[in-house]
């Protein structure tokens, strides 16, 4: 940066208080295309005001030569190119222009351009760093609505980047042990019950340890957090989905793993249960599964239509038990054994939805 020998004339017009204000009112802008300070238009002197007082980090880039002004929150963005004032933004950040310059064209043209989480490999501390930014190029109009720069509105990204990348790092490897571990327990539990008599218990209960570790995999994509009421629903029926026997009709929906779970398994139960003696032991089987939500309940409701004749069950199997329990200990279960097929009601607080 130049500085002359003699001090210039103060920009009188700049108010604020910190380290970029007084260097706005030092610099000789008389060195810069911009010239001295008492020929800028009075929205450029506006605009400056505006960023110096600002602690959002924000920089004005004015006129063909794209000069930078600056204020002390976008010191950081910068690291050790200080003397980036007065100079051009092109020049600036010449390592990465270009990348951006199509964006501050676009602004200079007057189209706004928001980008987040935007990688650029930038050198601001004497080599190559990899940082993230989310930022606005949006141009910046004269009273006669020509334009005369661009305003760069910044935040640095690049620490929430990473640490987003090291926890799906981390998701991943939880989630392949949790695999593996799922496999180990349906092989101990395999072998350690090759000699019961009941195969079919046995089968049950290998099943609805996949199907556990079917809805662990859909939390797991998704961090254990909120995931799609509808993609649970048909990964849980995928193996009978085939048949083109379903018919799932409802809004959509975020969930919580706890109801995630929860619902894997009552609807791996009334799958098992139509594909054996209901709706899906038959071509002409049907099974539509809608649900809905107000401002205080959700409602599920599995209801089987084209099956043989329904009778009423003579008695309770830990597979009903297990549907008994519902989508939450708040919630209730209506089960209703009509000739023309099963109707499983469930219903639950909203509220409880999202519960971990």
């Amino acid at each position: 940066m130049h500085w002359p020998s003699e001090e210039p004339p103060p920009a009188t017009f700049v108010f604020a208080e910190g380290r970029m204000a007084h260097l706005v009112r030092a610099f000789d802008w008389e060195t810069t295309p911009l010239g001295p300070v008492a020929a800028w238009p009075v929205e450029l002197k506006t605009l400056v005001n505006f960023i110096l007082e600002s602690r959002f980090p924000a920089a004005v880039v004015w006129g063909p030569d794209m000069i930078v002004i600056y204020n002390d929150a976008f010191l950081p963005i910068l690291g050790e190119k200080h003397e980036a004032l007065g100079r051009s933004f092109a020049e600036v950040w010449s390592e990465v222009w270009d990348e951006i310059r199509p964006i501050a064209r676009r602004a200079y043209a007057g189209e706004a351009t928001f980008i987040e989480d935007y990688p650029l490999t930038i050198n601001r501390a004497g080599q190559p760093e990899q940082a993230w930014f989310t930022f606005c190029y949006s141009p910046l109009r004269l009273a006669d609505g020509s334009i005369g720069g661009i305003m760069d509105t910044v935040i640095e990204t690049t620490e929430t980047v990473r640490a987003h990348a090291d926890m799906d790092t981390l998701a991943q490897e939880m989630g392949h042990r949790l695999k593996n571990t799922m496999a180990t327990v349906q092989a101990v539990a395999a072998q350690s019950l090759k000699e019961v008599a009941e195969r079919g218990l046995v089968e049950e209960f290998l099943d609805r340890v996949v199907s556990m570790s079917h809805a662990h995999d859909a939390l797991f994509r998704r961090n254990w957090s909120a995931v799609d009421l509808r993609g649970v629903m048909e990964g849980t029926l995928a193996p009978l989905a085939s048949l083109g026997q379903f018919h799932l009709t409802g809004p959509n929906l975020k969930i919580g793993p706890r109801t995630t779970m929860a619902l894997s398994l009552v609807l791996h139960e009334l799958a098992t249960n139509a594909a054996k003696y209901g709706a899906l032991s038959t071509p002409e089987g049907r099974v539509d599964l809608d649900w809905s939500v107000d401002a205080e309940t959700f409602r599920l409701l599995w209801r089987e239509s084209g099956g043989p004749p329904v009778r009423p069950p003579t008695a309770s199997g830990f597979g009903s038990r297990l549907i008994d329990l519902g989508l939450s200990p708040e919630g209730t279960v209506a089960r209703r054994y009509r000739p023309g097929g099963v109707e499983v009601e469930l219903e639950t607080p909203v509220s409880g939805l999202m519960d971990r």
